[in-house]
C-alpha cells in the first residue's frame, strides 16, 4: 500500500480508514505500509475483540525518471512489505488485502498467498503495467509480455475490490469472473459537509475566481487542454485563475506555461488532511482531469471530496471514466465534462462557471495554514 498517514498519499489514507472499520467490527487487523519518517509499530484496541496493529516501514520516494531505478526500488519495497506479512503468524490461513501501490505488489502477494495458505483480496487502485503502457503511448514487446503475465497472475487472486464500474469492465474483459469482483468505492477521506469555513486564498489570485486543482497532477492527467483553455479564457477577458495545491510531475510544467502567458496562477504544497475541507471550500470551481488512455486504469480519488464540498466541478476527461459517472449522478454540485483536447469547450465552460462575485472577504473565513 501507499504512504500511511500522516504522509501524503490517498491509498494509505483510505487503507487506514478501512482497517479501522474492520477492527471496530471485531477483527484482528494488521496494517502494513510505508512512511518517509521513522519506522514504528503501534496498536489500537476496539471493543469487544477488535485490534489494529499499524506497522510503518521507513522508505524513500523513488526516481521516476529511470525505469531501472524504479524497478529496483519496487522490488526492495515489495519484499520488505511482504516480509512483514510473513512475520505475522496470523497471516497463516487469514485474509491478505493488498492494493496497487507500490506497483507490481501483485506478484509478491500471490507468492505469500501460496506460502501462507491465505485468501487474497486485491483492492485494485491502479492497473500496472497498463499505466506504464499508457504513459509511454505505445505497446512495446517487453511490456506486452509483462501485461500478459500480469493477467495470468491476476487470475490467482480470490477477490477483487474495485473503485469503479469502469474497472469491473476491464477485469471482466481480462477474464476475471464477475462473481470474484465487488465494487467498493472510496468516499471522502475526511468528513465534509459543504459548509466549512474556507481556507485563505493565495494573494496571487486576489480579485480572481479560483479554479482549484488539488492532489496529484501526474502523467495520467490532462495538461494541454487546461493550459491552452485557460490562456484562451484570459484572452477573452475571463476571470478564473488556477490554484495548484498539488504535487506531481506536471505541476511545474503547468505553472510555468501559465506564468509565461500571464495567466494568474498560484502553487502551494498540499494541505494537511484535516485542512482538506477548508481548502475545497475556497474553490469557485474544482478541476479534475484524466487523459483518455487512462480511463479505468486510474481513478482520481479526490472526486469524492470534491463532490462532498458542494462546489461546481469541471472534468476534463473521457465519458467512460467513473469520474463522469459519479459527478453526473451527484445532485449537490454543478458539473460539466469536457473532452480532452477540446480547448474551446474548456474556455467556454470557465465563462459559464464564472461567479457573479469574484471574492467577498466577508463571506469567507480565512483558515491559517
Amino acid at each position: 500500500m501507499d504512504w500511511l498517514p500522516p504522509d501524503f498519499g490517498s491509498v494509505g489514507q483510505y487503507a487506514a480508514l478501512f482497517a479501522r472499520e474492520l477492527a471496530a467490527a471485531g477483527r484482528q487487523v494488521h496494517l502494513i505500509g510505508l512512511t518517509s519518517g521513522t519506522a514504528a509499530t503501534e496498536s489500537e484496541s476496539y471493543a469487544p475483540d477488535g485490534e489494529l496493529k499499524i506497522t510503518r516501514i521507513a522508505s524513500s520516494t523513488y526516481d521516476k525518471t529511470s525505469y531501472l531505478r524504479r524497478a529496483i526500488w519496487l522490488t526492495n519495497t515489495n519484499l520488505a512489505l511482504m516480509a512483514a506479512v510473513l512475520r505475522d503468524r496470523r497471516s497463516c490461513g487469514g485474509e491478505i488485502v493488498f492494493t496497487g501501490a507500490p506497483p507490481f505488489m501483485l506478484f509478491f502477494a500471490v507468492a505469500v498467498k501460496w506460502l501462507r495458505g491465505a485468501r487474497l483480496i486485491y483492492r485494485i487502485t491502479d492497473f500496472y503495467p497498463e499505466v506504464i503502457i499508457a504513459e509511454l503511448g505505445r505497446r512495446s514487446l517487453p511490456f506486452v509480455l509483462l501485461e500478459r503475465l500480469t493477467w495470468a497472475v491476476r487470475r490467482r487472486v480470490d477477490l477483487f475490490e474495485t473503485l469503479g464500474e469502469d474497472q469491473i469492465g476491464l477485469l471482466m474483459a481480462g477474464g476475471i469472473p464477475r462473481q470474484r469482483i465487488v465494487l467498493k468505492r472510496d468516499g471522502s477521506p475526511v468528513p465534509i459537509t459543504g459548509h466549512e469555513a474556507a481556507l485563505a486564498r493565495p494573494d496571487a489570485l486576489r480579485g480572481h475566481a479560483v479554479l482549484l486543482y488539488s492532489g496529484n497532477y501526474g502523467g495520467a492527467h490532462d495538461v494541454d487542454t487546461v493550459v491552452e483553455g485557460l490562456i484562451r479564457h484570459h484572452r477573452a477577458g475571463g476571470r478564473f485563475g488556477l490554484w495548484l495545491n498539488a504535487t506531481g510531475v506536471n505541476v511545474e510544467h503547468v505553472e510555468r506555461r501559465l506564468r509565461l502567458a500571464d495567466v494568474p496562477v498560484a502553487r502551494t504544497r498540499p494541505v494537511a488532511l484535516a485542512q482538506l475541507p477548508s481548502l475545497l471550500a475556497a474553490a469557485d470551481l474544482h478541476l479534475i482531469t484524466l487523459r483518455r488512455q487512462f480511463s479505468g486504469i486510474v481513478l482520481p480519488s479526490k472526486v469524492y471530496a470534491c463532490i462532498a464540498s458542494r462546489r461546481p466541478i469541471l472534468f476534463v476527461g473521457p465519458q467512460t471514466s467513473d469520474v463522469h459517472r459519479l459527478c453526473a449522478a451527484a445532485t449537490s454540485s454543478r458539473y460539466a465534462r469536457i473532452e480532452p483536447g477540446d480547448v474551446d469547450a474548456f474556455a467556454a465552460a470557465l465563462a459559464c462557471f464564472a461567479p457573479a462575485v469574484v471574492d467577498d472577504p466577508a463571506a469567507r473565513t480565512a483558515v491559517q495554514e
